[in-house]
Protein backbone atom coordinates (compact mmCIF):
# COMPACT_ATOMS: atom_id res chain seq x y z
CA UNK A 1 0.00 0.00 0.00
CA UNK A 2 2.82 2.39 0.88
CA UNK A 3 4.40 1.66 -2.50
CA UNK A 4 1.15 2.58 -4.24
CA UNK A 5 0.90 5.83 -2.27
CA UNK A 6 4.48 6.72 -3.12
CA UNK A 7 3.83 6.03 -6.78
CA UNK A 8 0.75 8.26 -6.76
CA UNK A 9 2.63 11.07 -4.99
CA UNK A 10 5.48 10.83 -7.49
CA UNK A 11 3.09 11.12 -10.44
CA UNK A 12 1.42 14.20 -8.88
CA UNK A 13 4.79 15.89 -8.42
CA UNK A 14 5.77 15.21 -12.04
CA UNK A 15 2.49 16.67 -13.33
CA UNK A 16 2.95 19.81 -11.19
CA UNK A 17 6.49 20.34 -12.51
CA UNK A 18 5.29 19.96 -16.11
CA UNK A 19 2.62 22.59 -15.56
CA UNK A 20 5.11 25.06 -14.05
CA UNK A 21 7.58 24.59 -16.90
CA UNK A 22 5.06 25.14 -19.74
CA UNK A 23 6.19 28.74 -20.28
CA UNK A 24 9.47 27.56 -21.75
CA UNK A 25 7.65 26.30 -24.83
CA UNK A 26 6.19 28.59 -27.55
CA UNK A 27 2.45 29.19 -27.30
CA UNK A 28 0.18 27.44 -29.74
CA UNK A 29 -0.40 30.23 -32.34
CA UNK A 30 -3.44 28.43 -33.69
CA UNK A 31 -5.37 29.47 -30.59
CA UNK A 32 -6.68 33.06 -30.32
CA UNK A 33 -5.20 35.21 -27.56
CA UNK A 34 -7.47 36.16 -24.65
CA UNK A 35 -8.15 39.82 -25.48
CA UNK A 36 -10.13 40.31 -22.29
CA UNK A 37 -6.94 40.45 -20.23
CA UNK A 38 -4.80 43.62 -20.29
CA UNK A 39 -1.24 43.27 -21.57
CA UNK A 40 1.58 43.43 -19.03
CA UNK A 41 2.91 46.93 -19.69
CA UNK A 42 6.01 46.23 -17.60
CA UNK A 43 7.39 44.02 -20.37
CA UNK A 44 9.00 45.66 -23.46
CA UNK A 45 7.16 45.21 -26.75
CA UNK A 46 8.78 43.11 -29.45
CA UNK A 47 8.29 45.71 -32.22
CA UNK A 48 10.11 49.01 -32.39
CA UNK A 49 7.12 51.24 -33.26
CA UNK A 50 6.32 53.90 -30.61
CA UNK A 51 3.37 52.83 -28.51
CA UNK A 52 0.32 55.08 -28.88
CA UNK A 53 -1.27 56.39 -25.71
CA UNK A 54 -4.32 54.58 -24.39
CA UNK A 55 -7.44 55.48 -26.38
CA UNK A 56 -8.84 57.53 -23.50
CA UNK A 57 -5.74 59.74 -23.54
CA UNK A 58 -5.79 60.60 -27.24
CA UNK A 59 -6.43 64.24 -28.14
CA UNK A 60 -9.29 64.37 -30.65
CA UNK A 61 -8.83 66.75 -33.57
CA UNK A 62 -10.91 67.52 -36.63
CA UNK A 63 -8.83 68.80 -39.55
CA UNK A 64 -10.59 70.80 -42.28
CA UNK A 65 -8.31 71.38 -45.27
CA UNK A 66 -8.50 72.05 -48.98
CA UNK A 67 -8.16 69.46 -51.74
CA UNK A 68 -4.58 68.11 -51.81
CA UNK A 69 -4.85 67.93 -55.62
CA UNK A 70 -5.36 71.69 -55.74
CA UNK A 71 -1.61 72.35 -56.00
CA UNK A 72 1.82 71.10 -55.00
CA UNK A 73 1.63 73.45 -52.05
CA UNK A 74 -1.59 71.86 -50.84
CA UNK A 75 -0.23 68.34 -51.31
CA UNK A 76 2.74 69.17 -49.06
CA UNK A 77 0.50 70.92 -46.54
CA UNK A 78 -1.96 68.03 -46.31
CA UNK A 79 0.81 65.45 -46.01
CA UNK A 80 2.45 67.36 -43.17
CA UNK A 81 -0.84 67.51 -41.25
CA UNK A 82 -1.52 63.80 -41.72
CA UNK A 83 2.04 62.86 -40.77
CA UNK A 84 1.83 64.92 -37.58
CA UNK A 85 -1.65 64.24 -36.23
CA UNK A 86 -1.33 60.51 -35.68
CA UNK A 87 -2.11 58.11 -32.85
CA UNK A 88 1.62 57.61 -32.33
CA UNK A 89 1.85 61.34 -31.62
CA UNK A 90 -1.10 61.26 -29.24
CA UNK A 91 -3.99 62.18 -31.51
CA UNK A 92 -7.20 60.71 -32.82
CA UNK A 93 -7.67 62.75 -35.98
CA UNK A 94 -10.46 63.06 -38.53
CA UNK A 95 -9.48 64.66 -41.84
CA UNK A 96 -11.73 66.34 -44.37
CA UNK A 97 -10.56 67.89 -47.65
CA UNK A 98 -12.74 70.04 -49.87
CA UNK A 99 -12.40 73.37 -51.70
CA UNK A 100 -16.11 74.09 -51.30
CA UNK A 101 -16.62 76.44 -48.35
CA UNK A 102 -20.18 75.30 -47.69
CA UNK A 103 -19.08 71.67 -47.46
CA UNK A 104 -16.19 72.61 -45.19
CA UNK A 105 -18.52 74.53 -42.88
CA UNK A 106 -21.08 71.71 -42.70
CA UNK A 107 -18.37 69.17 -41.86
CA UNK A 108 -16.78 71.44 -39.27
CA UNK A 109 -20.20 71.86 -37.64
CA UNK A 110 -20.51 68.07 -37.39
CA UNK A 111 -17.04 67.81 -35.86
CA UNK A 112 -18.04 70.32 -33.18
CA UNK A 113 -21.18 68.28 -32.49
CA UNK A 114 -18.93 65.21 -32.17
CA UNK A 115 -17.09 67.13 -29.43
CA UNK A 116 -13.58 67.07 -30.83
CA UNK A 117 -11.04 68.71 -28.54
CA UNK A 118 -9.57 70.84 -31.33
CA UNK A 119 -10.86 72.02 -34.69
CA UNK A 120 -8.04 72.83 -37.13
CA UNK A 121 -9.15 74.97 -40.06
CA UNK A 122 -7.68 75.98 -43.41
CA UNK A 123 -10.81 77.73 -44.70
CA UNK A 124 -11.65 77.79 -48.41
CA UNK A 125 -13.37 81.13 -47.82
CA UNK A 126 -12.65 83.85 -45.29
CA UNK A 127 -16.35 84.34 -44.48
CA UNK A 128 -19.29 82.26 -43.31
CA UNK A 129 -17.68 80.72 -40.23
CA UNK A 130 -19.42 82.69 -37.46
CA UNK A 131 -21.84 79.94 -36.39
CA UNK A 132 -19.15 77.26 -36.37
CA UNK A 133 -16.86 79.42 -34.24
CA UNK A 134 -19.62 80.33 -31.76
CA UNK A 135 -20.77 76.72 -31.46
CA UNK A 136 -17.18 75.52 -31.00
CA UNK A 137 -16.63 78.03 -28.22
CA UNK A 138 -19.86 76.96 -26.49
CA UNK A 139 -18.89 73.29 -26.78
CA UNK A 140 -15.38 73.80 -25.41
CA UNK A 141 -13.74 72.93 -28.74
CA UNK A 142 -10.65 75.05 -29.33
CA UNK A 143 -10.15 76.34 -32.87
CA UNK A 144 -6.74 76.75 -34.46
CA UNK A 145 -6.37 78.24 -37.93
CA UNK A 146 -3.59 77.04 -40.21
CA UNK A 147 -2.44 78.19 -43.64
CA UNK A 148 -5.25 80.72 -44.19
CA UNK A 149 -6.98 83.34 -42.08
CA UNK A 150 -10.70 83.95 -41.86
CA UNK A 151 -12.75 86.99 -40.89
CA UNK A 152 -13.42 86.67 -37.16
CA UNK A 153 -12.56 88.35 -33.89
CA UNK A 154 -9.37 86.93 -32.38
CA UNK A 155 -11.33 85.85 -29.31
CA UNK A 156 -13.08 83.21 -31.43
CA UNK A 157 -9.98 81.07 -32.00
CA UNK A 158 -7.09 79.91 -29.82
CA UNK A 159 -4.29 80.57 -32.31
CA UNK A 160 -3.47 80.93 -35.99
CA UNK A 161 -0.41 79.62 -37.86
CA UNK A 162 -0.81 81.17 -41.28
CA UNK A 163 0.74 82.82 -44.29
CA UNK A 164 0.61 86.60 -44.49
CA UNK A 165 -1.13 86.73 -47.85
CA UNK A 166 -1.38 90.55 -48.13
CA UNK A 167 2.35 90.76 -47.42
CA UNK A 168 3.02 88.13 -50.09
CA UNK A 169 1.06 90.19 -52.59
CA UNK A 170 2.81 93.44 -51.67
CA UNK A 171 6.27 91.84 -51.88
CA UNK A 172 5.46 90.52 -55.36
CA UNK A 173 4.03 93.81 -56.61
CA UNK A 174 6.96 95.79 -55.20
CA UNK A 175 9.34 93.45 -57.03
CA UNK A 176 7.38 93.88 -60.26
CA UNK A 177 7.47 97.66 -59.90
CA UNK A 178 11.25 97.49 -59.45
CA UNK A 179 11.61 96.05 -62.97
CA UNK A 180 11.07 99.54 -64.39
CA UNK A 181 8.86 98.69 -67.37
CA UNK A 182 7.56 101.68 -69.30
CA UNK A 183 4.14 100.00 -69.33
CA UNK A 184 2.72 97.05 -67.44
CA UNK A 185 0.14 95.09 -69.43
CA UNK A 186 -0.85 92.28 -67.14
CA UNK A 187 -2.60 88.93 -67.51
CA UNK A 188 -3.79 88.41 -63.96
CA UNK A 189 -4.81 84.82 -63.21
CA UNK A 190 -6.54 84.54 -59.85
CA UNK A 191 -7.01 81.64 -57.47
CA UNK A 192 -10.16 80.47 -55.71
CA UNK A 193 -12.25 83.61 -55.24
CA UNK A 194 -12.79 84.63 -51.63
CA UNK A 195 -9.91 82.57 -50.25
CA UNK A 196 -7.33 84.30 -48.10
CA UNK A 197 -4.60 83.57 -50.66
CA UNK A 198 -6.59 85.06 -53.54
CA UNK A 199 -7.63 88.15 -51.60
CA UNK A 200 -4.10 88.88 -50.39
CA UNK A 201 -2.35 88.32 -53.72
CA UNK A 202 -5.02 90.19 -55.66
CA UNK A 203 -5.34 93.13 -53.27
CA UNK A 204 -1.85 94.54 -53.68
CA UNK A 205 -1.99 94.30 -57.47
CA UNK A 206 -5.44 95.90 -57.64
CA UNK A 207 -4.16 98.84 -55.60
CA UNK A 208 -1.15 99.32 -57.87
CA UNK A 209 -3.17 99.12 -61.09
CA UNK A 210 -5.65 101.65 -59.70
CA UNK A 211 -2.88 104.01 -58.65
CA UNK A 212 -0.57 103.94 -61.70
CA UNK A 213 -1.58 105.09 -65.17
CA UNK A 214 0.92 102.78 -66.89
CA UNK A 215 -0.32 99.64 -65.07
CA UNK A 216 -3.15 97.90 -66.92
CA UNK A 217 -5.09 94.66 -66.79
CA UNK A 218 -5.30 92.96 -70.17
CA UNK A 219 -7.48 90.42 -68.39
CA UNK A 220 -8.23 89.50 -64.79
CA UNK A 221 -9.87 86.09 -64.41
CA UNK A 222 -9.96 83.23 -61.95
CA UNK A 223 -8.61 79.83 -62.94
CA UNK A 224 -9.54 78.49 -59.48
CA UNK A 225 -5.94 77.27 -58.98
CA UNK A 226 -6.21 75.08 -62.11
CA UNK A 227 -3.30 74.80 -64.54
CA UNK A 228 -5.34 73.89 -67.63
CA UNK A 229 -7.76 76.76 -67.09
CA UNK A 230 -4.85 79.18 -66.74
CA UNK A 231 -3.47 77.95 -70.06
CA UNK A 232 -6.86 78.54 -71.71
CA UNK A 233 -7.10 82.08 -70.30
CA UNK A 234 -3.63 82.92 -71.59
CA UNK A 235 -4.31 81.37 -74.98
CA UNK A 236 -7.46 83.48 -75.32
CA UNK A 237 -5.45 86.67 -74.77
CA UNK A 238 -2.83 85.52 -77.28
CA UNK A 239 -5.56 84.82 -79.83
CA UNK A 240 -7.07 88.27 -79.25
CA UNK A 241 -3.86 89.99 -80.32
CA UNK A 242 -3.83 92.28 -77.28
CA UNK A 243 -0.30 93.18 -76.17
CA UNK A 244 0.87 91.95 -72.76
CA UNK A 245 4.19 91.63 -71.00
CA UNK A 246 3.37 90.24 -67.52
CA UNK A 247 1.82 86.99 -66.29
CA UNK A 248 0.85 87.39 -62.63
CA UNK A 249 -0.47 83.98 -61.58
CA UNK A 250 -1.54 83.43 -57.97
CA UNK A 251 -0.02 79.97 -57.73
CA UNK A 252 2.70 78.02 -59.50
CA UNK A 253 0.41 75.57 -61.26
CA UNK A 254 -1.43 78.41 -62.98
CA UNK A 255 1.90 80.06 -63.88
CA UNK A 256 2.97 76.80 -65.52
CA UNK A 257 -0.26 76.65 -67.51
CA UNK A 258 0.23 80.22 -68.70
CA UNK A 259 3.86 79.55 -69.65
CA UNK A 260 2.77 76.50 -71.64
CA UNK A 261 0.47 78.72 -73.71
CA UNK A 262 3.36 81.13 -74.32
CA UNK A 263 5.61 78.26 -75.42
CA UNK A 264 2.98 76.93 -77.80
CA UNK A 265 2.70 80.38 -79.39
CA UNK A 266 6.48 80.85 -79.59
CA UNK A 267 6.46 83.80 -77.15
CA UNK A 268 9.64 84.09 -75.10
CA UNK A 269 9.43 84.54 -71.36
CA UNK A 270 11.58 84.64 -68.27
CA UNK A 271 14.86 86.34 -67.52
CA UNK A 272 15.75 87.17 -71.13
CA UNK A 273 12.28 86.92 -72.64
CA UNK A 274 9.48 89.24 -73.69
CA UNK A 275 7.05 88.28 -70.90
CA UNK A 276 7.61 88.30 -67.15
CA UNK A 277 6.21 85.16 -65.47
CA UNK A 278 5.35 85.22 -61.75
CA UNK A 279 4.01 82.51 -59.47
CA UNK A 280 3.54 81.69 -55.77
CA UNK A 281 3.98 78.77 -53.34
CA UNK A 282 6.91 76.44 -52.62
CA UNK A 283 7.06 73.78 -55.35
CA UNK A 284 10.63 72.67 -56.01
CA UNK A 285 9.97 72.33 -59.73
CA UNK A 286 8.84 75.98 -59.82
CA UNK A 287 11.97 77.09 -58.01
CA UNK A 288 13.90 75.28 -60.74
CA UNK A 289 11.98 77.19 -63.42
CA UNK A 290 13.11 80.45 -61.79
CA UNK A 291 16.67 79.19 -61.32
CA UNK A 292 16.84 78.28 -65.03
CA UNK A 293 15.59 81.75 -65.98
CA UNK A 294 12.37 80.50 -67.58
CA UNK A 295 10.33 82.32 -64.92
CA UNK A 296 11.18 85.64 -63.31
CA UNK A 297 9.74 85.49 -59.81
CA UNK A 298 8.20 83.20 -57.22
CA UNK A 299 6.65 84.29 -53.94
CA UNK A 300 7.42 81.66 -51.31
CA UNK A 301 4.41 80.45 -49.33
CA UNK A 302 5.52 77.92 -46.72
CA UNK A 303 3.14 74.91 -46.44
CA UNK A 304 4.70 73.37 -43.32
CA UNK A 305 2.65 74.60 -40.36
CA UNK A 306 1.85 71.22 -38.77
CA UNK A 307 4.73 71.09 -36.27
CA UNK A 308 3.90 74.55 -34.96
CA UNK A 309 0.21 73.67 -34.57
CA UNK A 310 1.21 70.48 -32.75
CA UNK A 311 3.38 72.48 -30.34
CA UNK A 312 0.55 74.92 -29.64
CA UNK A 313 -1.84 72.08 -28.83
CA UNK A 314 0.66 70.43 -26.51
CA UNK A 315 1.11 73.77 -24.72
CA UNK A 316 -2.65 74.27 -24.41
CA UNK A 317 -2.98 70.76 -23.00
CA UNK A 318 -0.39 71.71 -20.38
CA UNK A 319 -2.31 74.88 -19.51
CA UNK A 320 0.03 77.26 -21.35
CA UNK A 321 -1.43 79.98 -23.58
CA UNK A 322 0.30 80.50 -26.96
CA UNK A 323 3.05 83.12 -26.80
CA UNK A 324 1.54 84.69 -29.95
CA UNK A 325 -2.07 84.64 -31.09
CA UNK A 326 -1.14 84.82 -34.77
CA UNK A 327 2.09 83.25 -36.04
CA UNK A 328 3.11 84.03 -39.61
CA UNK A 329 5.26 81.46 -41.37
CA UNK A 330 8.58 82.87 -42.68
CA UNK A 331 8.30 83.74 -46.37
CA UNK A 332 9.98 85.85 -49.05
CA UNK A 333 10.18 86.49 -52.77
CA UNK A 334 12.80 84.98 -55.08
CA UNK A 335 13.79 86.19 -58.54
CA UNK A 336 15.82 84.74 -61.38
CA UNK A 337 18.65 87.23 -60.88
CA UNK A 338 19.46 86.19 -57.31
CA UNK A 339 18.03 82.69 -56.68
CA UNK A 340 20.65 80.04 -55.87
CA UNK A 341 20.64 76.24 -55.85
CA UNK A 342 21.01 76.42 -52.07
CA UNK A 343 17.71 78.35 -51.94
CA UNK A 344 16.02 75.69 -54.08
CA UNK A 345 17.25 72.91 -51.84
CA UNK A 346 16.32 74.75 -48.64
CA UNK A 347 12.85 76.05 -49.50
CA UNK A 348 11.54 73.77 -52.27
CA UNK A 349 8.92 71.17 -51.36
Amino acid sequence: MKKVLCLVLSLCMLLALAACGGGDKPADSSQPADSSQPADSSQPADNKEPAAPASGELITVGVINNDPNESGYRTANDKAMRDTFTEANGYKATFYNNNDAAQQIATAQQMVQDEVDYLLLSPASTTGWDTVLKDAQAAGTQVILFDRMLEADESMYAAAVVSDMPAEGKTAVDWLASQGLSEYNIIHIQGHMGSDAQLGRTGALDEKVAAEANWNYVTQQTADWDEATAKTITQSVIDSGKPFNVIYAENNGMARGAAAALDAAGITHGKNGDVIVMGFDSDKWAFEEVLAGRWNYMGLCNPLQADTVDSIIKDLQAGKAPAQKIIYTPEQGFDAATLTQADVDKYGT
